[in-house]
């Protein structure tokens, strides 16, 4: 009896005490300009139905903040607190009615008191507020500050504090809006982390011990606009300045992009309307051809190295400028007009004009390679580190060596001996090279994992690439030409598919893997086609017209374009379509490869049907010049001539007059008069 008591005693008091809210246990003490949160909260809240919180100065009975009728009342608020005072809207129907006073001033200090209605009932706490007289205030820019492409820009931070410059434990510039470190300030050291801005930003050391930690960018690119927080700790406070980045619309690197895009893509189509839509002499035709090789492909490389100093990534702009720097390479080796070449040149074209591309692309590939494994060198270590220089330079030097023997052969000037040596290191560089190519990435990307993984494919890769596809299956096999290259072509597939799958395997932690993935495999299906005109000496590439305009004209003018979306986009957006212009470039590539690809394997095929369809044309076309011949000699001819040529016209005529009961007297008077 005297237990229940108690027990109806102790809720007759919570009934009458009414709602419990709950705040600090102590006085808050925060520094000024800081930030600080005064609790308030219940520990149920049954219904947000007819709440309402209150936050007042005890002193003035100042209006601090209104949560009313489901919404923040901000337009009650006394002015010292508008765009200072914050609920927590999200924790509201969970109890927390904590306010967030922002900018802590010295008027500030003093009591709050929290009062919460719900329904009927009511509740409240105090808070208090101490102002720590140590102060710790840092300053940006009151403006948002511009910048065009290219330029440098400086993002200003001071420190006015009492704290001595030594005791400054952290100073961390951040983009915000993108949760990027850019520039950190700690142990008297400077780091820079984020590969976007690793050489471009930098303090000024001089200005430091003034407590000046403003920030120098260089070299302003367009994703680099957004919100940056610069934001100090030191002697136990904190505190931060924003600054806000933004551009200055189109910039001269810009408008010279477009302008070599434009120029580009204009020269591709003129020149392909003046080769094949006019009629020409066969020298005017060929200095054309000359020029739509070289020309169009030129001025893309000039963009996309304008497209690097601006706005690429250092691998995307290099493997972009490398291949339109090699293109007409591959055009050469393509085009219906190679007999015109005569001597070494056309030697050099026919036989090594797409090993060339092949050689000198991998040598700035790995390059490029070798330097992102650099950039990660604090993740390699010991054997993994030695192997990534040591697989580097050998690749870099059977690279040089082929290069060399391409020369020599080009320049037929040097001595029997010193060409066959060239010619066999060659011949072992380029049977060597893909293996430790396939190494190289696989330590790069994915480190010793792959260790394996290389063990089980190296031989198979290595007497796939050793193996005389047409000698061994002619001579002991007796095969037909289709055969062997049906054989050849199910092989590489399978061989490639292979490769790409551990390639995306050792990629899948990579920020752009989808750009290097596009590299790769083109890289790989070159090596196909480089591989097919080394094992099958007595192919001839079929000279389809409508495959060299897709490769001269049209891979141009597809990445042309997208140069320019690219470019507007990120200039007004400050986010482009794709991200890395590689995917476009070596996709457009690649398919131009796979289709010559396609075209020497199955050119036992291809090549009568062209004949056939080159025969049909030329019937066709004789047909109708015979016709037109013809009728311009009948229409040349006096009537009484062609009178008597065709007796038949004349039968006819005779039969109309019987059947008219006329006579036609004028032919018999034209051949009178005549």
């Amino acid at each position: 009896m005297r237990g229940s008591s108690c027990v109806l005693m102790s809720v007759l008091l919570m009934i009458a005490d009414g709602l419990i809210v709950k705040g600090p246990s102590g006085p808050l003490v925060a520094p000024l300009g800081s930030s600080v949160v005064l609790p308030c909260s219940v520990d149920e809240l049954l219904s947000v139905k007819d709440l309402e919180v209150e936050w007042r100065r005890t002193d003035s009975e100042a209006l601090v903040h209104l949560y009313q009728e489901g919404e923040s009342r901000t337009e009650s608020q006394q002015q010292d607190y508008q765009d200072r005072a914050h609920f927590f809207t999200d924790q509201i129907q969970h109890g927390n009615f904590s306010l967030r006073l922002d900018d802590l001033r010295a008027e500030d200090e003093g009591q709050y008191k929290c009062k919460v209605y719900i329904q009927q009932e009511s509740g409240e706490t105090v808070v208090q507020i101490k102002v720590n007289a140590e102060r710790l205030l840092v300053s940006g820019s009151s403006r948002s500050i511009s910048a065009s492409v290219g330029e440098d820009v400086t993002l200003n931070c001071s420190v006015d504090s009492h704290i001595p410059p030594g005791d400054f434990e952290e100073v961390s510039w951040t983009k915000t809006d993108e949760d990027i470190q850019v520039l950190l300030y700690q142990d008297n050291e400077a780091h820079s982390s984020n590969e976007r801005y690793r050489d471009r930003v930098e303090f000024f050391p001089a200005e430091i011990p003034k407590g000046n930690f403003s920030l120098r960018l260089k070299n302003f690119r367009t994703e680099d606009k957004g919100v940056y927080m610069c934001k100090v700790f030191a002697g136990g406070l904190s505190a931060n300045a924003t600054v806000l980045l933004e551009q200055l619309g189109f910039s001269a690197l810009h408008i010279m992009m477009l302008i070599l895009c434009i120029s580009a893509s204009g020269s591709a189509l003129l020149l392909f309307c003046l080769i094949y839509c006019r009629s020409n002499t066969n020298d005017t035709v060929f200095r054309l051809q000359m020029f739509l090789v070289f020309c169009p492909n030129v001025l893309m490389f000039l963009a996309f190295v304008l497209w690097g100093v601006s706005e690429g990534s250092l691998f995307e702009s290099v493997s972009c400028c490398a291949l339109y720097f090699l293109r007409p390479f591959m055009l050469l080796w393509t085009a219906p007009y190679i007999n015109n070449f005569t001597g070494n040149i056309k030697t050099w074209v026919r036989k090594y004009s797409s090993r060339s591309e092949y050689i000198v692309f991998s040598a700035v590939f790995y390059s490029v390679l070798f330097k992102s494994a650099v950039d990660k060198s604090l993740n390699y270590t010991g054997f993994e580190g030695v192997m990534i220089i040591v697989l580097f330079v050998m690749v870099i030097l059977f690279n040089l060596i082929y290069i060399i023997a391409l020369l020599l052969k080009l320049i037929g000037k040097s001595s029997e001996r010193m060409i066959t040596i060239f010619d066999e290191l060659a011949e072992i560089s380029f049977n060597i090279l893909p293996s430790l190519q396939f190494i190289l990435i696989f330590y790069s990307f994915g480190s010793a994992r792959g260790g394996f993984i290389i063990v089980a494919v190296l031989p198979v890769f290595t007497s796939v690439m050793s193996y005389d596809w047409n000698t061994e299956f002619d001579q002991d096999m007796g095969c037909s030409p289709a055969l062997r290259r049906s054989v050849w072509l199910t092989v590489m597939m399978l061989i490639n598919a292979v490769l790409v799958y551990f390639y995306i395997t050792a990629l899948e932690n990579e920020k752009d893997r989808v750009g290097w993935v596009c590299v790769i495999v083109f890289l790989q299906t070159l090596w196909a086609l480089v591989n097919f005109a080394y094992s099958f000496d007595d192919f001839d590439l079929p000279r389809v017209a409508a495959v060299y305009v897709f490769g001269s004209v049209g891979v141009v003018l597809l990445n042309s374009v997208a140069l320019m979306i690219e470019l507007i986009l990120k200039t007004v957006n400050g986010e482009g379509a794709t991200g890395d212009m590689r995917i476009i470039v070596f996709s457009s590539e690649l398919l131009f490869t796979l289709i010559l690809i396609i075209l020497m394997v199955f050119e036992p095929w291809i090549t009568p049907c062209l004949q056939s369809c080159t025969k049909s044309m030329k019937s066709c076309r004789a047909a109708a010049a015979g016709s037109q011949n013809q009728e311009s000699q009948s229409q040349n001819q006096n009537p009484a001539e062609a009178h008597a040529m065709n007796p038949l016209l004349n039968t006819q005529h005779q039969e109309n007059s019987r059947s008219t009961g006329t006579e036609e007297a004028q032919p018999d008077s034209v051949v009178s008069q005549s």
